[in-house]
């Protein structure tokens, strides 16, 4: 028995089927998260180091170069590629598409391991960063504050960063730029050389006395005590009582050679919003976790949060992914309801039948909630990607149906039982819908086979489109069927009047009429075309090769950029320029993006270079040199230029400040982030880094002349101006010491003993 006759005959069984289909679907919907994008994990991996206080240059000498040397022998491995700044050494190790990242994890903590023996004393440990689009972050935000400000990172992670990190399907609260308490013991070189102590010295004594220790256990009665040594200290004037040394039978204190202050740690990165000092918050998600919802509930926290704040602390909004997820959600789910609306007027246009119409329209529903179910058992979620998917598929899902159905009809009209005409009709045409259905698939499933990023980014439209083909095939010979046989019968053509004449009903009457008029015209140039063979076949052939040569004119991209009511901006200074000279650079622009933009909604300015490292490096440059700006504008339907022509603006603005030596200003990345990137990159390699930087100066020069080429960069900064300090080394064999003491020595009293 045939599916379609088993159908007909068993309609329970088959409403059963249908309906389960239906209450899983809709519990797959209601599961799934919503994203932007499906989750991409990129083959790369990044190995963040930082060395507080390092220059580029001995971030690249003393750890990149030790580091690259034994991560070079990871297996599998595509191309290694770094990058040093001050405090910051960032190397991208990149993989083949398809290698097991997590071993690969395992080989580079390997690699690492036996490296670190060779890092500086000082140096952080290496941190392991794997690339997937669910760990960028889905929201930044800034908080200023003005009497608050030395205490604002206490403040913020007491009262904001443990209540958000409580948030279900929230992974990490970062800060950036956060004022550090520090204690500052500044030493009288000539008492320490009239005690004959040394920094180095009383750095050590310091350090061990600040320890909290285990002891052991003390039996006391009938019960066994922990024992712990508290030492660590706890106020600054614990430090002034420290006995470093003796001389002439006195103990010489810490006070007596050092004055001790309870201070902020200088920093080496200014932070500002609208001109006020302040932080950066970036939210990152869990892996798989709802975007949408998260944020949500992150905005509610917030909510309650700013109560709990002193007045002088203030959140402002950078970056909200979740907005452009709803806006475009909402923009796709929109279309999808039209795209319903008309295949219910088109359908009903040509059929002229209310119960044909409603079993149509019923395997629109059902044909596409499959596709939840395929998102769900996969881990995917709702995106635009697989909206997308559903917009295009929609129109297919019909026509199987509407085959069935119009023969079923044709069957009916000559005078069929319903139940037999759904049956024998469905027979005739059977092989022709599963062959149409064939030919869909054979066009999107191939899309799933591609690899790379763009096999990964659009596997769910082959896959969703090929699910609803399919899905819809089955409906067509199984549910029409059956649904035929229930609600369709013989339509009456003729009523009538109350003379007892019979008139056409209104629909044979008039849209009837005329689509039999349109059948004959199409008739007579189906004729026409069968006689004129050649001449059809050129003129197609024509309109194929003129349609390729718009292509040059329309142009290609890999997503379409979006107005997302944002900018970003990365002001570059002469290398080697102190952070105060870069900061009096950027209050000037603050002033002119405040006063001179009024779609400017927000200013959030980042003058320098963090010297503590921390994850934002990994997603943007810094250095003395460095301003990154994030510009927030009003929406769109409150201001007169869009985002590219404001962002134009703004670069013709920095082109007239001759300090300047390179900009670069975005607009926010098309589409959430895949968008507005870099459309051509110059790899140049030799040995000679002169020659390199030479070559990579020409290339940049001849770009800049060609039309509708912008924000050219060259990703090496350049040489660092440096003072260099030569030792004699026989005097330094006369007094015993090395070169390495010495360097330290010099490096301690310049940076500091930690």
């Amino acid at each position: 028995m045939s599916i379609y006759e088993s159908s007909v005959k068993r309609p329970l069984t088959t409403i059963m089927v249908f309906i389960a289909m239906i209450v899983l679907g809709l519990y797959s919907l209601a599961k799934l998260p919503i994203d932007l994008y499906p989750e991409i994990e990129f083959p790369a991996i990044s190995v963040f180091t930082s060395y507080p206080g390092a220059s580029a240059t001995d971030i690249e000498t003393n750890v990149t170069k030790i580091l690259e040397d034994r991560l070079s022998t990871v297996s599998n491995l595509k191309e290694v590629s770094s990058r040093s700044f001050d405090n910051t050494s960032i190397i991208t190790l990149e993989f083949e598409w398809g290698t097991d990242l997590d071993e690969a994890s395992n080989d580079i903590r390997d690699a690492i391991s036996f490296a670190e023996q060779l890092l500086p004393e000082d140096c952080e440990s290496p941190m392991i960063f794997k690339f997937s689009s669910s760990q960028m972050p889905i929201l930044f935000y800034t908080v200023t504050a003005d009497e608050s400000y030395p205490a604002l990172e206490k403040i913020l992670d007491e009262k904001l960063v443990n209540p958000l990190n409580r948030i279900e399907g929230l992974a990490n609260v970062g800060i950036n730029g956060a004022p550090k308490r520090e204690i500052e013991i500044e030493v009288d070189p000539r008492k320490l050389e009239a005690y004959n102590l040394s920094v180095e010295a009383i750095g050590a004594i310091i350090q061990a006395e600040n320890l909290n220790l285990p002891a052991g256990n003390l039996e006391m009665g009938k019960l066994d005590y922990p024992l712990r040594i508290q030492g660590e200290f706890t106020e600054s004037r614990y430090i002034e009582e420290i006995v470093v040394g003796s001389f002439q039978g006195q103990s010489i204190y810490v006070k007596d050679i050092a004055s001790v202050k309870d201070s902020l740690r200088e920093m080496s990165l200014d932070e500002r919003v609208d001109g006020r000092p302040g932080v950066t918050v970036f939210i990152q998600k869990q892996s798989g976790g709802n975007t949408v919802q998260v944020a949500k509930e992150v905005r509610k926290e917030l909510e309650k949060i700013k109560k709990t704040l002193p007045p002088d602390v203030q959140i402002q909004t950078i970056f909200d992914s979740s907005e452009f997820i709803e806006g475009s959600i909402s923009n796709l789910t929109k279309t999808l309801m039209f795209a319903l609306i008309f295949v219910v007027i088109v359908v009903l246009f040509f059929l002229g039948r209310w119960r044909a119409t409603f079993i149509v329209v019923l395997t629109i529903p059902i044909s596409l909630i499959t596709a939840f179910i395929y998102l769900f058992a996969t881990g995917n979620s709702i995106n635009i990607i697989s909206l997308s998917s559903l917009s295009i598929a929609i129109g297919m899902v019909v026509d199987d149906a509407i085959v069935v159905l119009e023969n079923i009809s044709k069957h009916i009209d000559r005078g069929s039982n319903p139940r037999e005409a759904s049956i024998y009709a469905t027979n005739e045409v059977w092989l022709a819908v599963i062959v149409t259905t064939m030919t869909i698939v054979a066009v999107f499933f191939p899309i799933t086979l591609v690899g790379g990023m763009t096999g990964i980014l659009f596997k769910q439209l082959g896959m969703i489109v090929t699910i609803t083909a399919i899905t819809s095939t089955v409906v067509a010979i199984s549910l029409t069927p059956m649904l035929s046989s229930k609600l369709l019968k013989l339509q009456r053509k003729f009523r009538k009047k109350k003379n007892g004449e019979q008139k056409l009903n209104l629909y044979d009457r008039s849209i009837k009429k005329s689509l039999d008029k349109l059948d004959v015209k199409y008739g007579q140039l189906l004729s026409w075309v069968l006689t004129h063979k050649f001449i059809v076949v050129a003129a197609a052939f024509i309109i194929f090769v003129s349609s390729l040569f718009l292509i040059r004119i329309i142009g290609t991209d890999f997503i379409p950029e979006a107005d997302q009511s944002q900018i970003r901006a990365k002001i570059e200074l002469q290398t080697g320029i102190r952070v105060d000279e870069t900061v009096i650079l950027a209050r000037k622009i603050d002033a002119i993006l405040m006063n001179e933009f009024p779609e400017v909604r927000f200013v959030s300015t980042s003058a320098g270079a963090n010297d503590q490292g921390g994850f934002g490096a990994l997603f943007s440059t810094s250095g003395s040199n460095i301003i990154n700006y994030n510009i927030r504008l009003v929406n769109i339907d409150e201001r007169k230029r869009d985002v590219w022509e404001i962002a134009e603006d703004l670069r013709q603005r920095l082109a007239i400040y001759p300090e300047i030596v390179n900009y670069n200003v975005s607009t926010g990345g098309g589409m959430g982030g895949f968008g507005g990137a870099q459309t051509v990159d110059v790899e140049i390699m030799g040995y000679d880094i002169s020659q390199t930087n030479l070559i990579a100066q020409q290339i940049a020069d001849t770009l800049e002349n060609i039309s509708g080429a912008r924000d050219i960069e060259i990703s090496r900064e350049k040489s660092k101006p440096e003072l260099q300090v030569k030792l004699d080394q026989e005097k330094l064999s006369h007094f015993g010491l090395t070169t390495a003491q010495v360097s330290m020595a010099v490096r301690n009293r310049v940076e500091g003993l930690i």
